[in-house]
């Protein structure tokens, strides 16, 4: 059976919708919702659909990039509600990694064969505005080559505030000194009526677009995110995806789309029954239309999209990468984040074990750079059995989120 005989046996207005994504046309809002908002075996085919694209787009390969996740101190002075991994500074295990200590890590991590150190933290009290800046150039000085993925619009207006400067100028100086991309964090969801709820006081949807939109004429890339699964509707979701879109025509500096869903088991608005009809994260279906409407959404305007193993695990991530993913992010080496939000799916995720979930469901591997170059790609099954150096070590010896909060030396104290 082709594509247009099953395209004839659904709903006409989502089969016209599926045809024109198929031809290149871009849908619109309402197409968006349509998909969305379907049930049943229209899921299946808008899946189907989505893959194609990504089949066009990308291949048969799908990457993964060798990197360390350097979350570098959870303490924060913003208190979102759905944020588990965050410390008031006056709490025991609140934490903050000295610069040397983040080197160390950095190095760790190029000897283990990463590429790229993806540094994020919370916004702690009386933080000295440039230590962006400073990480940045301690990093660089020891590992001139390695790519450096850091640093939320969050905490890039935090910085520029600190330091009594423009976002421009900030993100400038950043630059100077070897930043190599921002993390689209902080978006969550692009809709202020939802953040005004889940996380007062965060990081507004202008100040967002215009740090995002600042670093691309600075020429410095991006991802873009979505977190969903808690309080949002498919048309906060449309409104989100779209401007993610408006921005990418007019920049063209996202590297790739990553939806990330929600995960409530340790989250403060759940556990304490803060915002009545909070979801407990997405279901199933939720997290393949995501992923697969993101596909069609972003057709030949974001080329890669992401999915989280983290958060979805690598039997969930293996079904997205057949409906229109094609990149698995990270080996990530240490992930506190959505670990301490209750995530049960590990911090690492060794090369070798990314080869084999890839080619296990008949595509081929690939180790990419930061920026999407292929490093290496591992078709014959000798290629993808070959041990890397990471594969290798014993992952204990990097520690953990559970172990870094009960490390005295470095336990957070107000200066």
């Amino acid at each position: 059976m082709n594509i247009d005989t099953i395209l004839k046996n659904i709903d006409p207005e989502i089969s016209v919708i599926l045809d024109n994504s198929l031809s290149n046309r871009e849908i619109t809002i309402s197409d968006a919702l349509k998909l969305f908002n379907s049930k049943d075996v229209e899921i299946s085919i808008i899946s189907l659909i989505a893959d194609e694209l990504r089949r066009r787009e990308n291949g048969n390969t799908v990457t993964y990039v060798v990197n360390r996740n350097i979350n570098f101190t959870n303490v924060c002075i913003k208190q979102c509600g759905f944020c588990a991994f965050s410390r008031d500074f006056r709490q025991e295990e609140g934490y903050i990694l000295p610069i040397e200590e983040i080197v160390i890590r950095a190095k760790e991590a190029w000897k283990y064969g990463a590429t790229e150190v993806c540094i994020q933290a919370g916004l702690p009290p009386n933080m000295d505005g440039y230590l962006y800046v400073d990480i940045c150039k301690a990093i660089k000085k020891e590992l001139p080559d390695i790519h450096i993925h850091a640093f939320s619009p969050e905490e890039i207006l935090y910085a520029s505030v600190k330091t009594n400067t423009s976002v421009y100028e900030y993100l400038k100086m950043l630059k100077e000194v070897g930043i190599g991309s921002l993390p689209g964090t902080s978006a969550e969801i692009l809709v202020q009526e939802i953040r005004n709820k889940i996380s007062p006081g965060r990081i507004s949807v202008k100040d967002w677009i215009n740090v995002i939109t600042t670093a691309h004429k600075l020429d410095i890339p991006t991802t873009s995110t979505i977190m969903y699964g808690h309080l949002e509707t498919y048309d906060d979701i449309v409104k989100h995806l779209d401007i993610l879109r408006k921005i990418q025509k007019e920049t063209n500096h996202f590297t790739e789309f990553v939806p990330l869903s929600f995960i409530h088991t340790e989250s403060p608005m759940y556990n304490l029954g803060l915002m009545p009809n909070l979801r407990e994260g997405a279901e199933g279906s939720e997290v393949l239309k995501m992923h697969a409407i993101s596909r069609i959404f972003f057709n030949q305007v974001i080329k890669n999209i992401q999915v989280s193993w983290v958060k979805e695990g690598q039997k969930l991530s293996q079904i997205m990468l057949c409906a229109g993913a094609n990149d698995l992010g990270g080996c990530l080496i240490n992930e506190s984040i959505s670990t301490s939000a209750g995530s049960l799916y590990g911090q690492i995720l060794r090369p070798k074990e990314m080869k084999k979930l890839v080619s296990s469901i008949g595509k081929i591997p690939a180790q990419r750079t930061s920026s999407y170059k292929i490093i290496n790609k591992y078709e014959t099954k000798e290629e993808i059995e070959n041990e890397s150096i990471l594969d290798k070590v014993d992952p204990t010896v990097f520690g953990s989120y559970k172990e870094l909060i009960t490390i005295n030396k470095f336990r957070y104290k107000l200066k």
